[in-house]
């Protein structure tokens, strides 16, 4: 598809510096720049490369100033990033969406299908089943008995749903993602571990997006809950009766133990353990490697294992570095102390 740089700039609201008849006809790296691409500049780090892109044109902020001359048209937004973002999404929206089931599927007679869905090939849905209208199954999905998929939702290849879970509208979960597994329930017995049936479910809300990969346990009684508009990343685990908050988000290959419930809007960096039964506030921000092991207020900055203020942290990072220095400095003392008994 082809667009003028006018068009585009009326999609994000957007102002123009160069030729509005300037024609698009894809999207490309700043860096990477072709004849009728379209780029953005958001991180200032790749400022220098807006000199000599060979962009058509360049979504830049308002506040940018040029220091040198520039061949491209510029167009000027509020938030580059979150305009091409809007972009995008107009793109997916303009392509035709997949429709239609496959021959090859195998849905029970007691499932309930809404209007233009898609279910493709070797999909395998369960008794009771609800879908409802423009949801879309891509080949190898796996829905439980009794699970439930709301409007405009999309599985991707190969995830897998168990049984009595629920996804809500407009969610996104991709390839390989699995919902509803056991949870890790296990009592001892002398000395063996006997299994605790896990009977509850998953309930994912509305505007999530699930990676490829991820996995979110069933209760072991209620629900484990992923609220409205929460952002997972590719290999996350969620284990049973968690809850995570509204809008809150997590990178890769992060990890919350049995019971443990995170607030709205945290932020969860990767590779982040929390263990189990704790209680994480809203706004909240964990970073990177962490490991958590007691609850954190709302709007604290975590840093560390375990886990404590992030100021605190990286001043013990500093003194950690300065370790070797100390020990040598004692070292040193020490072998005068010797010297003048």
């Amino acid at each position: 598809m082809t667009f003028t740089v006018s068009q585009i700039a009326e999609i994000i609201s957007a102002s123009i510096e160069g030729d509005p008849k300037a024609t698009i006809h894809t999207i490309c790296k700043i860096e990477e720049g072709i004849e009728g691409g379209l780029s953005f500049l958001a991180n200032p780090k790749y400022t220098d490369f807006i000199y000599k892109t060979k962009a058509t044109a360049v979504i830049v902020a308002n506040d940018f100033v040029p220091e040198k001359k520039i061949s491209a048209t510029l167009i000027r937004t509020e938030n580059p990033y979150l305009a091409l973002a809007k972009l995008l999404e107009t793109y997916q929206q303009m392509k035709p969406k997949k429709t239609g089931i496959a021959s090859q599927s195998c849905i029970a007679k007691t499932a309930t299908l809404g209007k233009n869905v898609y279910i493709g090939e070797f999909v395998s849905v369960g008794e009771n089943v609800v879908i409802e209208d423009n949801v879309q199954l891509y080949p190898h999905v796996c829905l439980g008995d009794n699970a439930k998929i709301g409007k405009n939702s999309i599985l991707y290849s190969g995830v897998k749903l168990y049984a009595d879970c629920e996804i809500g509208h407009d969610t996104i979960i991709h390839a390989g993602a699995v919902i509803g597994a056991d949870g890790f329930g296990f009592a001892q017995q002398d000395g063996d571990y006997v299994k605790v049936p896990q009977i509850g479910n998953v309930i994912i809300g509305n505007f999530v997006e699930i990676g490829a990969n991820t996995c979110i346990d069933r209760a072991t009684l209620g629900s484990t809950k992923i609220h409205d508009f929460v952002k997972l990343d590719n290999l996350i685990q969620i284990a049973h009766n968690c809850e995570v908050g509204e809008g809150s988000a997590f990178a890769a290959q992060s990890g919350m133990s049995g019971s443990t419930k995170i607030g709205k809007k945290a932020i969860v960096a990767g590779q982040v353990g929390i263990i189990g039964h704790l209680k994480i506030g809203d706004n909240v921000i964990i970073g990177a490697q962490s490991g958590v092991t007691n609850h954190v207020p709302d709007n604290k900055i975590v840093l560390g294992t375990p886990a404590i203020s992030a100021i605190e942290e990286k001043k013990l990072i500093i003194y950690r570095k300065k370790l070797p220095e100390l020990f040598n400095q004692i070292n040193l003392l020490e072998k005068h102390q010797k010297k003048s008994e």
